[in-house]
């Protein structure tokens, strides 16, 4: 069966194409003028990007590489916050935590956030940098990332992952070594955020 066709004149001009292509090419107008953006998903044109390390405009820190899709979470870009934020402990000490993921800052900051009393992933969770507000207390390995591309040279950084009721993971800046500290330590924190692809 061949389908329906349709002509398009606008002065010399003239398109034919089938009735069906037309109708997806209208309905695909009428929702980019009516509908909003997609909230709080960014997309990274690939010619955009900037070199690791260095900051990236409008994004709210320092382009801290690219990270794989895993599980639930699409690939996308880390963003570090370009200065510490103070240090702070990591609160709660003596009680378990289901921030317990290795990689996932941000399912671990939510879950340090609806318990309260979670110092170092509020102070991140505050953060806020070139309009951005989505920022987490980095997981271990977002930190070893950070290590890996000399984003941070010195100093004792919390992470957002807990090893048990008394300690969790921090990272040692100066000679790339991951630990564990007493939740009732006082760490630096440095804020991360996603930018998804």
């Amino acid at each position: 069966m061949k389908p329906e066709m349709i002509t398009l004149k606008h002065g010399d001009a003239s398109i034919k194409m089938p009735a069906s292509a037309l109708a997806k090419l209208a309905m695909a107008s009428v929702f980019a003028q009516v509908l909003p953006p997609a909230a709080n998903v960014q997309i990274a044109a690939a010619s955009s990007v900037p070199a690791i390390g260095t900051y990236w405009p409008g994004q709210g820190g320092i382009n801290g590489g690219y990270v794989e899709a895993r599980g639930d979470v699409p690939a996308h870009y880390l963003i570090f916050g370009d200065k510490d934020l103070g240090e702070f402990v990591w609160g709660r000490y003596r009680e378990e935590s289901e921030a317990i993921s290795k990689w996932d800052g941000k399912a671990n900051t939510d879950a340090l956030i609806a318990a309260g009393g979670h110092p170092a992933a509020e102070a991140a969770r505050a953060y806020t940098a070139d309009g951005h507000s989505d920022f987490d207390l980095p997981a271990a390995t977002q930190l070893y990332q950070a290590w890996a591309h000399d984003l941070i040279s010195e100093g004792y950084y919390w992470s957002s992952s807990q090893r048990s009721a008394y300690v969790a993971f921090h990272m040692l800046f100066v000679g790339g070594s991951q630990g564990i500290s007493a939740k009732d330590d006082e760490l630096r924190v440095r804020p991360v955020r996603r930018l998804f692809l």
